[in-house]
């Protein structure tokens, strides 16, 4: 019997390609503490060889009652 992943899952994540390197990420997360809201983070991605480094990143926290703030920068 294998055991499911832990893991959170995001709600919704799409990409598109900006230019030959970077790419632009939203993703939508349910809250931790509140699963009726949202952590939406949007970021801009960039191969370099053969890893991904991200160049800027944006993350906002949606309450329930449609109350948007900004999270502070991840370090």
């Amino acid at each position: 019997m294998t055991e499911l992943s832990s893991k959170p899952q995001p709600i919704v994540r799409f990409y598109t390609r900006i230019n030959d390197q970077d790419f632009l990420g939203i993703t939508v997360w349910q809250g931790k503490t509140d699963p009726t809201a949202e952590i939406i983070v949007a970021q801009v991605r960039r191969r370099s060889g053969d890893n991904w480094e991200t160049v800027g990143r944006l993350a906002l926290y949606r309450t329930r009652e449609g109350a948007y703030s900004r999270l502070p920068d991840k370090k």
